[in-house]
């Protein structure tokens, strides 16, 4: 049990007081991070703020999105903290846009299913995989090709990182974890993908109160786990008006 866990924690457990505490001993300059989330959608928001706090620089993160300005990811952006994005989608940032136009920030530029594949495969301990996307355009440029049956296919490498950095709805002092509908997307693939694994979720619930056959990540997966509180933005929010109204 860490020495900064909370007075009733149970023995054995991962649970950690705040997300600066769960990150202690973790962070440093250089260091490749994986942020769960899909848009806004499930991202680690204490946690990253954590990491803007502690002050680590020259980043690599790895995640769907660069979040937006001033929120999520977009905090790491606006202190300069992230030296290269390995992304999907970086649509919502004018921040991230300035920077790389600037050359102040590398992109390594992903088709989604492979960055999502990337994911996974690095956590499966696969090096690399073959797929179909991408043939033909810049995101080939550079990488082998081969042909099977009457199709080329690029390759891909797997990716892990130091830290994964991931958001649940619930998990237990054990680092057992379920996840509600997108926020699936990205954390549980990413929380076998990092050399470290820190979690924070909106609600502890004691060790067996979580149904086993229910449970998206097993806690062997999970170093760390951290109760938060979350903003929840919208990132477009969208209004329909009913015909007739």
């Amino acid at each position: 049990m860490p020495d900064n866990a909370p007075e009733n924690a149970p023995i054995n457990s991962k649970v950690y007081a705040d997300a600066k505490s769960a990150l202690d001993g973790l962070a440093f300059d250089g260091m490749t991070v994986m942020s769960g989330g899909f848009g806004l959608c499930g991202i680690p928001e204490n946690l990253i703020a954590a990491l803007r706090d502690s002050g680590v620089k020259g980043l690599t993160v790895i995640s769907n999105n660069a979040g937006v300005d001033g929120f999520g990811l977009g905090q790491l952006l606006t202190t300069h903290q992230i030296r290269k994005m390995i992304s999907s989608y970086v649509g919502e940032n004018k921040e991230f846009e300035r920077q790389y136009l600037a050359g102040e920030l590398e992109l390594e530029f992903n088709p989604q299913g492979t960055l999502a594949e990337r994911i996974r495969a690095g956590g499966a301990g696969i090096p690399g995989f073959y797929t179909a996307t991408g043939v033909g355009t810049i995101v080939a440029d550079g990488k082998e090709i081969k042909r099977f049956g009457d199709r080329d296919y690029v390759l891909e490498t797997g990716l892990v990182a130091d830290l994964s950095i991931i958001k649940a709805w619930k998990g237990d002092a054990r680092g057992n974890l379920i996840f509600r509908k997108t926020a699936r997307n990205f954390n549980p693939m990413m929380a076998t993908a990092g050399k470290v694994c820190i979690a924070e979720v909106e609600e502890i619930v004691p060790v067996g109160a979580l149904d086993p056959d229910n449970i998206h990540t097993p806690g062997i997966y999970v170093d760390r786990i951290v109760q938060g509180t979350f903003e929840k933005r919208i990132e477009q929010r969208t209004v329909r008006v009913r015909e007739g109204a």
